[in-house]
């Protein structure tokens, strides 16, 4: 079967993204094990030596009703700082006075909501997957202290983020749920929760009532942990525990028990306001219990001990007389219980040790040689003699002093225990792992075989399908792995993915990786019959004949390195200085291309071209137009020519010379805009400066002149309709953006925000539709009803034109500029790099790849997923809509590397070249191959090193996304170029 490049390519990464899919499932684990809470076992009995305790019920409850105050994005300096102790004073007057046990709690990565919420409330360390679940939550099943309290009897009654109740559903008597993922809101989202709360502390049907706050969080997202808007919000959250603490005192005198308040965050934030990955602001959080059964001495106020969050659930378990969910990792903050009795305090550690030890028993083959496993049996043994003492009344110094050394043995185990199972609570799919792998490098070793046939003249080349002998391997190929897959899903102890599929959809995998497999060697086999010269496949002689240029040293020898660059964490965490330093390097290489091709004569064919206009050009002036005029006399003709005639040649030639040395310029510029990475990222720049308030008149005159110098670079192949609709467009934008109070219009003399801004968001959706939907015109009218360049160039130039519309609209306002600097360069680069210079499509290609990857960063992204902008999803909406939000956010993050790409097919639309496309998606489909196929192989070797959740996840799930991106790119090339389709 003989294909084009183009489609091959498509269809290989295609492939490639079900490869990625199939290892991503396999390598983000789950927990092992789960228990729902469908088999309850009774608690332990209380161990006693040689005697029967009386005790093997679950201790009685510490507190008659508790309140958890769960503020979104709360970070510990907020409450323990200097913004805690200016913005709240009564949380702080609690912590002086001694009626609060203070705890920084840290919580592990992914720090985004619903993960959160769960190692909360089950004790569990959530698996990294969860991050990507958070925009769509599902039923936990796992045992959790919610669903203890709803089996025990307990009232809950819950108002805040509806993610709760997703995750528990039919869990609460009332509820009221408030969407966490429309950003823009940060007053009426917390509203919604206050209003109820004069009437529920009144009421005596609850026993448990939780609240969770978003509004600092969305402030966090739109404006950043210094924001003006962040003191007022800690205020409103003061004042709010205030009136819920007030009113727990005023019901104590009628209680036989006192009352529970919990105050913490689920997470963080980071210096840029987002949340996710792992940096301390991110992962510490304030954890405040308050109650009156604290009360200490006054000026005993301790700094804040640190703490696992998942040591909650114990807590509040032991708290509520629940038992302690079984998969809980955490253990009781000792605090709560130290004033109980010695007796009672030894029963909850070992009822925690003993929960602690039977999830290690299930989870850990060799148990019985972990040092915390032993310290508990130590620990159960002297619990007995201590208890068969105290049952035989002795009173005497000898048992006080047995009772602390038990004491601090139950909490030297737990505290190992609880370490040991954070590292071995989830198992990666192997077997998954291994195929989505296998998938990916069958399918980049068929690219790079490829390589020589793609790029030849004819974009085209045979795939060996019908020989007999590939008729032979790939049915003996799909015997072998059917077998291999029979075994190990009849002997695994775990589920596999693969295993739990159809048989129908194992064995089409099967056949899949068997027939790349078979390919694969075809083309080997090929390719070593045809090494004799007269065998070789003729290229294009240009290419052929010239060998490896600089440029071509310079991308093979840079894509190298960015590849073995991401074997180093922190080269990761700050590869934007790998794309600067690439693109740097292009600049200075483009232009030493650049001066020796005006005045070194390397370029025959280009000094050719232009001896050829000189003499074209003389002839005209001197209107010889039958005479010959010989090469030798030019220099005497050109100087006949008049100045006028002259200049624009003179001036096109310098700012040639000059536009690498204004991209160099440009990018310089650009970097200065968004801190971004790890090392460097807490460091101020000129974004942190724009988007402070007092400088939103400035923000607000760059972002005119931004959105004017969009419109002047993009107006110029427009129709005379699309310029309308662009202009009228960008003023949307820049309405949009006064309507939320981003920016200040002429006449506006305050700060606030006007609206919400969903009529001028919209507004600007109808024309970035009608450009969309004039382009697709174009482009229907050039493939079905004529052939014309110029209509399909047209065609292409408005789509471009409508992301760019639609990017304008998605970012934020000090991030414009660095939309204007892209149009800018792509403009200059166009013009006077590479037309002049005659790159061909593979060159054009990997450059306009580099300098969207350069772009992706200088918007303000990074490999952490705390730079993830998710407001950009909820311009224009009213709510949470999840296929539109997913859709802008990732269109928003991802901008750099699509108007690139867009860019690029436009560009190579006008070239007369017909094999230029299908060139460029093959090259496109490569270079992003190799780096995701190398990764995989890193990642797998590395699944156990100590940053592999931190630094080495989070970018294996951008790059995961990236190559869908990529994909959905070639195969709209593809739908661009006619030739690219099955040729007989």
């Amino acid at each position: 079967m003989r294909l084009g490049s183009g489609v091959f390519a498509a269809c290989c990464v295609v492939i490639e993204v079900l490869g990625v899919a199939v290892f991503l499932r396999g390598f983000f684990p789950v927990s092992l094990r789960p228990v729902s809470q469908v088999q309850p076992q009774p608690p332990a009995p209380e161990p006693a030596a040689g005697t029967s305790s009386n005790w093997t019920q679950l201790p009685p409850a510490i507190f008659r009703k508790v309140i958890i105050m769960l503020v979104d994005a709360l970070r510990d300096d907020f409450v323990f700082g200097s913004k805690g102790v200016q913005f709240m004073p009564y949380t702080t007057y609690l912590m002086e006075k001694g009626f609060a046990y203070n705890f920084i709690a840290e919580a592990k990565p992914p720090t985004v909501t619903m993960p959160r919420i769960k190692a909360l409330m089950t004790g569990s360390i959530p698996g990294f997957i969860d991050v990507v679940m958070n925009f769509n939550s599902p039923v936990l099943l796992e045992d959790n202290l919610i669903g203890q309290a709803k089996a025990a009897g307990k009232r809950v009654i819950f108002y805040g983020d509806d993610t709760w109740i997703k995750l528990f559903p039919k869990h609460f008597v009332e509820y009221d749920g408030t969407t966490s993922f429309f950003v823009p809101d940060f007053k009426e989202v917390d509203d919604n929760v206050t209003r109820h709360l004069d009437t529920v502390l009144k009421r005596e049907d609850w026993d448990i009532l939780i609240l969770h706050y978003l509004g600092l969080d969305h402030i966090g997202h739109l404006t950043g942990p210094h924001s003006s808007l962040i003191g007022p919000k800690l205020k409103e959250m003061d004042y709010i525990l205030k009136k819920i603490h007030i009113s727990l005192l005023s019901k104590e005198k009628e209680a036989s028990l006192p009352h529970l308040l919990v105050l913490c965050g689920d997470h963080g934030m980071s210096e840029a306001g987002g949340h996710g990955a792992s940096s301390v602001e991110e992962v510490s959080t304030p954890l405040l219990l308050i109650s009156s059964a604290f009360h200490r001495k006054m000026g005993n106020l301790q700094p804040p001990k640190h703490v696992q969050q998942t040591d909650l659930a114990a807590t509040l378990a032991v708290g509520l007389g629940l038992p302690i969910p079984k998969n809980s990792v955490g253990s009781i903050l000792y605090s709560v219980v130290e004033k109980r009795t010695m007796r009672e305090q030894l029963r909850y550690l070992h009822l925690n040790s003993v929960q602690l030890s039977r999830l290690l028993q299930e989870n850990v083959p060799m148990y019985e040689k972990d040092p915390g496993f032993q310290q508990f049996k130590v620990s159960e043994k002297l619990h007995g003699n201590w208890i068969k003492l105290y049952l035989e009344g002795n009173n005497s110094e000898v048992l006080l002093n047995l009772g602390k050394k038990v004491l601090k043995q139950y909490l030297d185990a737990l505290k190992t225990l609880s370490m040991s199972l954070s590292k071995q609570v989830a198992q990666y799919d192997m077997y998954s792992m291994m195929v989505g792998a296998i998938i990916v490098l069958e399918i980049t070793i068929l690219l790079l075989l490829s390589t020589p046939k793609a790029l030849c003249q004819n974009a085209a080349f045979e795939i060996p399908l019908s020989s007999s002998s590939f008729s032979l391997l790939f049915y003996l190929m799909v015997l072998i792995l059917s077998a291999v897959h029979v075994i190990i899903c009849t002997s695994a102890e775990r589920t596999c993915f693969l295993c739990s599929i159809s048989w129908l959809m194992a064995v089409g995998v099967m056949m899949l990786i068997s027939a790349l497999l078979c390919v694969i060697v075809a083309l080997l086999t090929r390719t070593f019959e045809n090494v004799r010269p007269s065998a070789q496949v003729r290229c294009n002689p240009a290419v052929s004949s010239s060998g490896w240029s600089e440029l071509d040293l310079l991308i093979l020898f840079g894509t190298l390195g960015h590849v073995l660059s991401l074997g180093a964490s922190s080269f990761i965490e700050e590869e934007h200085q790998t794309w600067y330093f690439l693109i740097n390097t292009l600049c200075l290489a483009l232009g030493h291309e650049m001066f020796r091709s005006h005045f070194l004569g390397k370029d025959l064919d280009h000094n050719l071209a232009v001896e050829q206009d000189i003499q074209k050009d003389a002839k005209n002036v001197l209107q010889y137009k039958n005479d010959y005029v010989d090469f030798p006399e030019t220099s005497k003709i050109y100087k006949t020519s008049s100045s006028m005639d002259l200049l624009p040649k003179v001036y096109e030639k310098w700012l040639q010379l000059a536009s690498p040395w204004f991209i160099l310029i440009c990018c310089r510029l650009l970097r200065t805009l968004n801190q971004t990475g790890v090392q460097w990222a807490h460091r101020l720049d000129f974004g942190h400066w724009l988007t402070s308030s007092d400088h939103k008149i400035e923000l607000s005159v760059l972002t005119c002149l931004s959105l004017v110098m969009i419109f002047v670079l993009v107006q110029r192949r427009c129709s005379s309709v699309s310029k309308v609709a662009m202009a009228l467009g960008l003023l949307g934008v820049f309405c949009y953006r006064a309507a939320i109070g981003n920016v200040l219009l002429p006449w506006q003399r305050d700060h606030k925000a006007l609206s919400k801004g969903i009529i001028e968001a919209r507004f600007v959706y109808v024309f970035v539709l009608g450009i969309l939907f004039t382009g697709t015109k174009d482009l229907l009218k050039s493939q079905v009803i004529s052939a014309d360049i110029s209509i399909k160039s047209l065609g292409l130039w408005d789509i471009y034109n409508g992301l760019v519309l639609l990017a304008a609209l998605l970012l934020r306002p000090h991030n414009l500029p660095v939309l204007v600097f892209s149009l800018l360069i792509q403009t200059v680069m166009t013009k006077f790099i590479w037309k002049p210079l005659k790159h061909d499509a593979a060159q054009v290609t990997i450059m306009h790849y580099w300098f969207g990857q350069a772009f992706f960063y200088f918007q303000g992204n990074s490999n952490n997923i705390a730079t993830l902008d998710i407001s950009a999803g909820f311009v224009g909406l009213e709510s949470f809509i999840e296929v539109p939000a997913l859709f802008l956010t990732v269109f928003a993050t991802y901008i750099g590397p699509i108007l690139w790409a867009v860019h690029l097919l436009s560009f190579l639309s006008s070239e007369n070249n017909s094999s230029a496309i299908s060139h460029a998606s093959f090259c496109y489909a490569l270079i992003c191959s190799i780096p995701v196929s190398v990764y995989i192989i890193l990642v797998t070797s590395l699944r156990y090193h100590l940053f592999i959740w931190s630094v080495f996840s989070p970018k294996l799930l951008y790059e995961g996304v990236h190559l869908f991106i990529t994909a959905t790119i070639c195969v709209f090339f593809i739908l661009m170029d006619q030739t690219n389709f099955i040729k007989p």
